[in-house]
């Protein structure tokens, strides 16, 4: 009965040490395939965003040239607003001036007028 015993856990213990062995395949196929996957997302934003700096699609892209790729992306895109919010203010500048001018000018006609 001892023996049966033995054999039995010895029989389980097999049976959980190859479900832990295709779990541990699943598992690695699962990196293997993120890691595909993380590798294609890369390139393709360095391609979206620099096409050039891309390179050809078999060159392995860093994420540090992600990043840097995204920030540098970033500063420009706050740049470009900056300078639009200042782009804006200065054509309301512009046109307040220009009001001032149109009504300086009614003025003036109106005191031509007067006068002839």
């Amino acid at each position: 009965q001892a023996e049966e015993e033995l054999k039995a856990a010895w029989s389980q213990q097999v049976g959980q040490l190859r479900e832990m062995g295709h779990r541990e395949h699943l598992l690695r196929s699962d990196v293997q395939r993120a890691g595909e996957q993380l590798e294609s997302f890369k390139t393709r934003v360095m391609q979206v965003c620099s096409p050039s700096a891309a390179g050809s699609t078999e060159k392995s892209v860093t994420e540090q040239q992600v990043i840097e790729k995204v920030r540098q992306i970033s500063d420009e895109n706050q740049q470009s607003h900056e300078r639009e919010k200042s782009l804006q203010k200065e054509l309301s500048s512009r046109l307040e001036k220009e009001r001032e001018v149109s009504a300086n000018i009614e003025v003036f006609k109106n005191s031509l007028q007067k006068l002839q």
